[in-house]
């Protein structure tokens, strides 16, 4: 039988903390804690799962090849903000070499990736996604993309407040988070 953990519960009890959502289980379920309240939805589909892995591997090869950092799979947990605590999991993100931890971390990083990518699936919900882009875009990421499916779009967020809709024939960009990075959104749809 596992060690029960003692936790402070001195700020306010009904909220969770990193540490306390790190050792939580909730199987075939997908969790995120915002702003000390634990989400849980359902794991997304094929589609999502696709397009998220689809793009990882392009970046994952451009970055590799060029040693500009590392390409982080889905669900990789990124505390955002302490007291109370905010860890999110977007589907693809990418950290700069200079900002990537010497040893490998077991808990999330404390800190927002340079890039982020959030799959849409049929379940997300407008208020919820812009919710994320802008704990995403506060804590210090540069550029949100986020890919439609249904609509066959992808809206870029960007730190500076500029915003584009890409439609599928047009590319995404690294910008200067990812330079030289580009591939047309079809390419992953």
């Amino acid at each position: 039988m596992p060690a029960e953990r003692a936790y402070d519960h001195s700020v306010d009890p009904t909220q969770l903390t990193a540490e306390m959502l790190l050792h939580t289980s909730i199987p075939n379920k997908h969790v995120e804690l915002v702003r000390g309240v634990l989400i849980v939805r359902e794991p997304p589909g094929y589609l999502h799962g696709d397009i998220a892995a689809q793009l990882a591997k392009l970046l994952a090869v451009f970055v590799d090849e060029r040693g500009l950092g590392r390409v982080l799979a889905a669900e990789t947990g990124f505390k955002l903000q302490s007291n109370p605590d905010t860890v999110r999991a977007p589907d693809v993100a990418f950290v700069r070499r200079e900002r990537v931890p010497a040893s490998r971390p077991t808990g999330y990083l404390p800190f927002a990736p340079d890039l982020v990518v959030e799959v849409l699936s049929p379940s997300d919900r407008p208020g919820d996604t812009l919710g994320k882009v802008g704990d995403w875009l506060d804590a210090g990421t540069r550029i949100v993309w986020v890919i439609d499916p249904e609509r066959r779009v992808a809206r870029v967020y960007r730190h500076n407040g500029l915003e584009s809709l890409l439609s599928e024939t047009d590319m995404l960009d690294g910008e200067d988070v990812i330079p030289g990075f580009a591939c047309s959104l079809a390419t992953i749809l």
